[in-house]
């Protein structure tokens, strides 16, 4: 199988001044869903977490509580850990590890339906906002499905208000949406497959053209096999059988900050794998 990971592609950007935020030395953010933060660190994240070079780490599907989440490990890698957990034990929750404190920390949207599940957390450097948000899957049935749909349209409405309060945002995390067929390996049969529906696609195009950048895709337009996520069954991820539904989306007043989007298939604490970016800010 073949994995690329780019380190210096650069692409064209619309005109615009760059961000500059003072105090702030934001250069690396990775994304990351762990499928459960405790699982991941017994097989080597933190010690991969040492080395990653990131200012800030967005992790999603921590599953755990704020207790049971490895602080004094990952605060000796240098990371400050802040956390939003489910009311359920062992599902959903977000996490930010950040080498900077951040001025603000804000947990949850404020609706009581999402905020339960732990599916989104804030921190504030300066003008930047970096945020880990973890979408729900649809794949459990049509209820939950139709949760996701509600879910989309309220998380946009959010961010868009959001945006009037703190224009500089960064969106990063599993978005549990393949946008195009370039994102997954059998764009033909997974056509009715939650994560790859028409009305998902439909509302990441949407979504896009309100303001953000898919930064990977901005940079690797025609990258392909590029992927984030591979099942567990018949060693799909050894065949790069995958799904590119983890993100790092930017509002487009970012664009010019922008210096590289990679995506990290050799980190196998998880399913999923890491993606990030480099920004010039």
């Amino acid at each position: 199988m073949d994995f690329i990971f780019l380190q210096t592609t650069i692409c064209p950007v619309r005109a615009g001044n760059k961000i500059q935020t003072e105090n702030v030395s934001i250069k690396k953010i990775i994304t990351y869903n762990l499928n459960g933060i405790r699982s991941a660190a017994n097989k080597g994240f933190v010690e991969w977490l040492r080395n990653c070079g990131a200012d800030v780490v967005c992790l999603q599907e921590t599953k755990a509580q704020p207790d049971q989440i490895p602080i004094m490990e990952i605060a000796g890698a240098g990371y400050e850990t802040y956390c939003f957990s489910a009311q359920k034990k062992g599902y959903s929750g977000v996490a930010l590890l950040c080498r900077q404190k951040p001025d603000h920390i804000e947990k949850g949207m404020g609706i009581p339906l999402y905020d339960n599940e732990g599916r989104f957390i804030r921190a504030d450097f300066g003008k930047l906002s970096v945020i880990s948000v973890y979408h729900p899957s649809g794949t459990s049935g049509e209820e939950r499905q139709a949760f996701k749909m509600q879910w989309l349209h309220d998380f946009q409405d959010y961010v868009e208000d959001l945006r009037k309060k703190r224009p500089y945002m960064i969106l990063a995390g599993d978005y549990n949406i393949c946008h195009e067929a370039i994102d997954i390996h059998d764009p033909v049969r997974n056509a009715t497959h939650s994560g790859f529906l028409p009305e998902e696609r439909e509302w990441m195009s949407g979504f896009l053209a309100k303001g953000y950048i898919d930064s990977f895709r901005y940079l690797h337009p025609d990258l392909k096999a590029q992927y984030t996520w591979w099942s567990f069954r018949a060693g799909s991820r050894a065949k790069n059988l995958g799904w590119r539904i983890d993100y790092l989306m930017l509002t487009d007043n970012l664009a010019n900050n922008l210096k590289n989007a990679f995506i990290l298939p050799e980190a196998v604490h998880s399913d999923h794998c890491p993606s990030g970016i480099e920004l010039d800010i």
